[in-house]
């Protein structure tokens, strides 16, 4: 038999709440997460992967809007395998961009706090 997990144990497992893992279920995010005779949802190991890489596409910024775009095609199969890349593809160069703005922004963050350690070094 296979291994399931209850709604705490993902939550534990990918650092999302109960609530939220309900949220992506309500909203299409996951699909046919199996239920106990006791009627508690009984998680697999590929939706606690699928939950992990949600979070990684959350964390990057990927809108909500654009993970069920993506989830939907995925469930279409192998025929979106394009769009899927595609996607995914425009995310990243998103993702790219504002890694580029991030650093430099902390380049100058950088030079700030040299420029207050020479004059703090000065003053002593």
């Amino acid at each position: 038999m296979t291994e399931t997990f209850s709604i705490k144990d993902v939550a534990a497992q990918t650092g999302v709440t109960a609530h939220t893992l309900r949220y992506y279920e309500r909203i299409g995010l996951l699909r046919g997460v199996p239920r106990a005779a006791s009627g508690h949802r009984r998680y697999r190991a590929e939706d606690v992967r699928w939950v992990e890489f949600l979070r990684k596409l959350h964390a990057t910024g990927m809108p909500i809007r654009r993970m069920q775009e993506y989830a939907s095609l995925l469930r279409k199969g192998d025929s979106t395998i394009v769009a899927r890349q595609r996607l995914l593809d425009e995310h990243r160069k998103d993702v790219e961009s504002r890694i580029e703005v991030l650093t430099t922004n902390l380049e100058m963050i950088r030079k700030k706090i040299r420029f207050y350690a020479q004059r703090t070094a000065k003053a002593s």
